[in-house]
């Protein structure tokens, strides 16, 4: 009986903790909306100074790659249902960067022009099941090294220019769940890797703009 009283106690504390971690995952802190606040920056200051544009192109390249691979593994929508919204909001980033950026030269053009003949066909599945896996695989390379431009620029700048305290601590927050919630669906350790990729990377992130946050400037008094 004591055993029985146990076990439903422990499955009850269990289903209390996958309920609280998907609430998390449907409101803000799940990164739905964690770009918004980096693009209301951009569009305040009308700058995207110390941001890395490769960055933000590889991060489109890998949230579609991710979303595409869920989708072909026929994955819940509570597992990549996130990715969709990440990937909507990294394309209009990078738009809004390469407007910030102009004139644009030819190699952006066509980096976007060949994103945009590609992505289509990897999103819809249309490609060899061994390339899907190649593919998927070397996303986690694809996101680990779209942070470190990004990364290696703060340090070199003792700076984060634009970036988003918000985004980042929603970034970092939401690898997080997602590890949780990943690992509940009992998705492919792949998807877990990633999601603990993410939480060394955007942490670091997150780290830097603590660490080179400028204090606001004091007003000197004046003698009298």
């Amino acid at each position: 009986m004591v055993l029985i009283e146990g076990s439903n106690t422990h499955s009850f504390v269990s289903n209390n903790m996958v309920s609280a971690v998907r609430f998390l995952v449907k409101s803000n802190m799940s990164r739905h909306h964690t770009r918004f606040w980096h693009i209301l920056k951009i569009l305040k200051h009308r700058s995207i100074r110390g941001l890395s544009v490769l960055s933000f192109e590889l991060e489109v390249v890998g949230y579609t790659i991710a979303l595409a691979y869920c989708l072909h593994k026929g994955l819940p929508f509570s597992a990549y249902g996130e990715l969709a919204f990440l990937l909507i909001q990294a394309i209009i980033l990078v738009a809004i960067i390469y407007y910030f950026s102009q004139p644009l030269g030819t190699k952006t053009w066509i980096r976007a022009l060949l994103y945009c003949g590609v992505a289509p066909t990897i999103l819809a599945g249309q490609i060899d099941p061994l390339l899907f896996e190649a593919l998927y695989a070397s996303q986690h390379a694809i996101f680990f090294f779209a942070r470190i431009p990004q990364i290696w620029a703060n340090f070199k700048n003792k700076s984060t220019g634009e970036l988003s305290f918000l985004t980042s601590l929603m970034n970092f927050g939401g690898s997080m769940v997602r590890v949780f919630t990943s690992i509940q669906e009992k998705a492919p350790l792949s998807v877990v890797l990633g999601s603990v990729i993410g939480i060394m990377t955007n942490g670091t992130i997150l780290s830097q703009i603590m660490i080179y946050q400028k204090p606001p400037a004091k007003k000197e008094k004046k003698a009298d």
